[in-house]
């Protein structure tokens, strides 16, 4: 149950923010953020992998963007929160080329551990194309940030940037299903 909470947090974030900015009565959904990041790293602290780290780290910047923003009465603070995701999975995705998997690979191995090498190198293309894609969107909601467009932050880091991941995801999946055709 309480994954599925922190789940919806997470995806409703924007959502939550653009809410509670712009209803100061609803600003008591402030410290209920906070404590459902914290529950979320308390669930994640014992997992091990790069997804489980991936995990506390958001949830510690969640938590931390939340009490700073009570504490310095600065609301702005948690538009900040999508800029973190990408940056962290950016830097999730990137360092696993440096590796000698990277993380589609590791993901692709769960399903079929024998790849060959065509699909290890294609792998890595994947993985370098969600970099680039991380790049972008948190470039983007970085700019939304700055400009300090609570109507621009929330439809792109509440919509648009899931529609884009669905459309790269979709997008990937097609090309793989062409290249398993072409064996």
């Amino acid at each position: 149950m309480l994954r599925i909470l922190t789940g919806l947090l997470l995806v409703l974030w924007p959502f939550l923010v653009w809410f509670s900015l712009t209803h100061p009565q609803y600003r008591w959904l402030l410290p209920l953020m906070a404590l459902l990041f914290v529950l979320r790293w308390l669930g994640l602290r014992h997992q091990v992998g790069t997804f489980a780290a991936a995990g506390k780290w958001l949830a510690v910047a969640g938590a931390g963007l939340c009490a700073a923003s009570m504490l310095l009465r600065d609301h702005h603070l948690l538009l900040w929160y999508p800029v973190a995701v990408n940056v962290i999975l950016l830097l999730l995705f990137a360092s696993s080329l440096f590796s000698a998997m990277p993380l589609v690979e590791r993901l692709a191995r769960l399903r079929e551990a024998e790849l060959p090498p065509r699909a290890v190198a294609y792998t890595r293309r994947v993985t370098q194309v969600w970099c680039l894609f991380f790049l972008f969107n948190g470039g983007v909601a970085l700019v939304t940030c700055l400009q300090n467009s609570l109507l621009w932050w929330t439809w792109w880091n509440g919509l648009i940037s899931y529609l884009l991941i669905g459309l790269l995801m979709a997008g990937e999946w097609c090309v793989r299903q062409r290249i398993r055709a072409s064996r």
